[in-house]
């Protein structure tokens, strides 16, 4: 049998690109992550932002949501898909370099957002701060990305496509056709553009691409790598195809239509706000099909939770899953929303996913890979695994619970008047009554960043005392 030195290029898999966006997505989770208990410090004491206007919370906070939504969580995509897609199609990606592209190019895109968005040069639009230049250098990249992705799939080596490249595949087309939609504006400057839109258009096309991000790319995409990597920590296959098929139409159909839910009892048209409702409520039955599966696919499996941490990261996340994509539904019926709006609950809800869901995913998934990338049969630590998925679940907890104490005490504070008709309640009032919520968000915060920390070390020993695999063959790692 030839050596693995002796392998042909194409014999292998390009397992040094999986590497280097796991290794970023470990370091953008750490610094994304620390941002937020920054912000979260600066609530809890505002003279924490120095004066300064580069380092107020309205600056620093687009900076957290973009390191964790796409510096984190879109390295963690990168590298997934990557992992997957060639291992699934039992081929190599269909260009290195093009790879090695995309990876430059997508870092290149994360520093100039740290770099335009404390000086101001931003859109002002949620997840889509980006000045037009960014915005078309990410553009490019996005499509190299695609490239990569479907060209591999169309020269594989096994007929069927797995279910999880579906769900990868979905996010790339819809991720990108947003993206270009939402950022048509018109170029005044170098640094300055306005949208090409104005007014409750311009708002919808705004949500329509903001909850399409949290759908296709922290939905649709991270269930793309629920499942791969929870039949393969659990060494069991998926409970259901089938229903892993139906799910995949059922979420891409509906998701698309709920953007409206943000914009309840605004100037947007009323039949539009019912729409946005009621797609959000269907979402409710596909959302909770892929989490059963997910589940149901540890049947005869559970015992190993006693000893298995990573495999606790990927149920607890499938956990905290559905219940986000319940809440969210509840959120978008307009009598809800009439208290929940602009409140912390919001926050709650939004980091009942990011936390629960996202991070605790892709964390299983990178603890899943990164022995494998680096020829060690196992993480250096299983303790360090398990005290991490300690802080990360109790943090979670503490955050997203605070949130919601917080949020119904806001929306009820405000809603209530007297005999008169006035307010009864300041603002300032409900910001006091918000203060023991935002020391308690801040604890949890920063609970579940000291567990990136050790995450981080724990992989650095790995690193360290492995053997990097740079041509695994693909016959034996099919």
């Amino acid at each position: 049998m030839a050596s693995v030195q002796a392998l042909d290029k194409n014999d292998t898999y390009n397992y040094e690109i999986v590497r280097r966006f796991t290794l970023t997505t470990l370091f953008w989770g750490v610094l994304g992550m620390s941002m937020g208990v920054v912000i979260a410090a600066q609530l809890v004491w505002p003279e924490l932002n120095l004066g300064l206007p580069w380092t107020s919370f309205g600056r620093i906070r687009p900076i957290h949501t973009n390191l964790v939504i796409f510096a984190f969580g879109g390295s963690a995509l990168f590298a997934t898909s990557f992992y997957v897609v060639q291992r699934t199609c039992r081929v190599r990606l269909v260009s290195d370099s093009l790879a090695n592209f995309v990876f430059w190019g997508w870092q290149a895109s994360i520093l100039a957002m740290l770099v335009s968005y404390p000086l101001g040069i931003t859109t002002s639009k949620e997840y889509a701060e980006m000045e037009w230049p960014i915005a078309l250098w990410v553009t490019v990249v996005w499509l190299a990305y695609a490239y990569l992705f479907f060209g591999t799939i169309a020269r594989r080596t096994v007929q069927h496509i797995y279910v999880g490249n579906w769900f990868y595949g979905a996010f790339i087309v819809v991720t990108g056709m947003v993206h270009v939609v939402n950022h048509l504006a018109r170029p005044v400057s170098l640094l300055k553009s306005y949208p090409l839109y104005s007014g409750a258009t311009d708002a919808m096309i705004q949500w329509w691409y903001g909850h399409s991000v949290v759908g296709f790319i922290l939905s649709v995409g991270f269930l793309g790598m629920m499942y791969y990597y929870v039949p393969r920590q659990a060494e069991r296959p998926i409970y259901s195809y089938r229903l892993s098929i139906v799910h995949f139409w059922a979420i891409i159909t509906l998701y698309i239509w709920a953007g409206p839910h943000h914009l309840h009892y605004t100037a947007l048209p009323d039949w539009a706000q019912s729409l946005g409702m009621v797609m959000s409520l269907v979402l409710l039955a596909p959302s909770w099909g892929g989490m059963i599966n997910g589940m149901m696919t540890l049947s005869g499996a559970w015992h190993k939770l006693r000893t298995d941490p990573i495999l606790r990261f990927l149920v607890v996340s499938l956990a905290f899953y559905g219940m986000s994509t319940f809440e969210g539904p509840m959120m978008a019926i307009k009598t809800v929303n009439s208290l929940s709006h602009y409140t912390d609950w919001t926050i709650g809800h939004v980091h009942a996913g990011a936390l629960g869901w996202v991070a605790m995913i892709s964390i299983g998934a990178l603890y899943h890979m990164i022995p494998k990338l680096y020829g060690r049969e196992r993480m250096y630590s299983v303790g360090l695994i398990n005290a991490h998925f300690w802080l990360a679940t109790i943090g979670t907890v503490l955050y997203i619970a605070s949130m919601w104490v917080n949020g119904i005490t806001q929306g009820l504070m405000w809603r209530a008047v007297n005999a008169d008709g006035t307010l009864t309640y300041s603002f300032v009032e409900a910001l006091q009554a918000s203060h023991p919520g935002y020391m308690v968000r801040l604890f949890g915060g920063a609970l579940f960043a000291s567990g990136m920390f050790l995450m981080a070390g724990n992989t650095w020993l790995t690193v360290r005392a492995g053997q990097r695999i740079d041509r695994m063959p693909i016959a034996s790692a099919a």
